[in-house]
């Protein structure tokens, strides 16, 4: 969870592998997750019938 806090101040996307991971361990980070690809369409990610899917790689 602090990751996904810091990656919301600072800009910085914590990466695919890390953002899967949250999202298949814990229904509550999903709601973080699901905010954060909304404020930063950047970095590529995106959600998909319910499954994270990298749009950059």
């Amino acid at each position: 969870m602090q990751k996904l806090k810091v990656a919301a101040n600072s800009l910085q996307n914590p990466g695919f592998d890390f953002l899967q991971e949250c999202w298949n361990d814990d229904s509550a980070l999903q709601i973080v997750i699901k905010k954060l690809l909304v404020k930063f369409p950047q970095w590529g990610i995106a959600i998909v019938d319910g499954v994270l899917v990298d749009w950059n790689g």
